[in-house]
């Protein structure tokens, strides 16, 4: 049984109280600059420690020396070998975005989102408080996916999109592990996140980039760091409208976490269906199955002229 699914216990609160008084900004920034330190006594001996704590698997990687990375959070966000991560073939085929645990995976219902037994948010907060933005995706379904510190930290294409619409949404930065969320109300809507908003063949689709607490930056490839600065107001960016679009294929790198946290992955209602292994509790790898579709949507992926992202380096 999925540890969300469970009821918070008293540790859950122990462990996720004293984070309403950490200043979790302050700290991820900190980390920022930790991890960003290029004196290889410092950046070699972390990152070895990192390694062995967390068990990290360097033989995917496409360089495999951790030495060889100019600092630690280089080693954290690693490009991995073209191999590695096989796309699952087919246009009906949807892929995860990212390595990482099923959370949750469901439907939108009532314009709620499942979080954890006892909790569920607002899917019109989590997208910055638009209804209209948030419409297309009423009844619905989402996936949320939790990256941990030993996964890939690179975010891919589950479909071939254009981008519509990037929204950058202050917050708080609280953990996003399993107990934070049976105890936080609300957490992916209160957290600092970054939300992408393609159009694709079965009609839009939204990439949620959840911040944490320790993750110093949220980039994406068209627009690089996207965070910090944290910021108060919402910030909006819109694509397409005027000159090139930008389309990024299915597979591509389009961001990525500088150190980790959580994607939540939206579409519209009646395109999705989730694979069978993508139930609460179980990993994911980036390009493996997520789902799948025989239903067309509104997208117009392909219809504008775009500058196309194939996420290669």
């Amino acid at each position: 049984m999925n540890d969300n699914n469970q009821s918070a216990t008293s540790l859950d609160y122990v462990k996720a109280l004293p984070q309403y008084l950490m200043p979790g900004h302050l700290v991820s920034r900190l980390i920022y600059a930790f991890t960003r330190i290029t004196a290889p006594f410092i950046k070699d001996h972390f990152t070895d420690w990192f390694i062995k704590q967390f068990q990290v698997e360097m033989s995917e990687a496409a360089e495999s020396d951790p030495h060889a990375y100019k600092h630690f959070n280089a080693f954290f966000t690693r490009a991995l070998r073209p191999d590695a991560r096989p796309l699952v073939e087919g246009e009906q085929n949807i892929t995860s975005p990212v390595d990482g645990t099923v959370s949750q995976a469901g439907s939108i219902e009532s314009g709620k989102i499942f979080q954890a037994k006892g909790h569920n948010y607002s899917l019109i907060e989590l997208l910055g408080g638009s209804e209209t933005r948030a419409a297309p995706f009423m009844d619905g379904t989402y996936a949320t996916i939790y990256l941990s510190p030993r996964d890939y930290h690179r975010i891919h294409m589950p479909t071939t999109g254009v981008l519509r619409e990037m929204i950058h949404i202050p917050g708080r930065l609280f953990s996003v592990n399993p107990a934070t969320t049976r105890v936080i109300p609300g957490l992916f809507a209160r957290n600092e996140r970054v939300v992408s908003i393609f159009d694709t063949t079965i009609g839009p689709m939204a990439m949620v980039k959840v911040g944490a607490i320790n993750v110093g930056s949220i980039e994406t490839v068209w627009a690089g760091q996207v965070t910090p600065p944290a910021g108060r107001v919402v910030r909006r960016w819109h694509y397409g409208q005027e000159g090139e679009a930008i389309s990024i294929d299915k597979g591509a790198e389009m961001g990525r976490f500088n150190m980790g946290s959580t994607v939540i992955v939206l579409f519209g209602p009646d395109v999705m269906e989730w694979a069978e292994q993508i139930k609460p509790g179980n990993s994911v790898q980036m390009g493996q199955l997520l789902g799948n579709t025989t239903t067309k949507g509104n997208g117009s992926a392909g219809e504008a002229e775009a500058v196309t992202v194939t996420g290669e380096e």
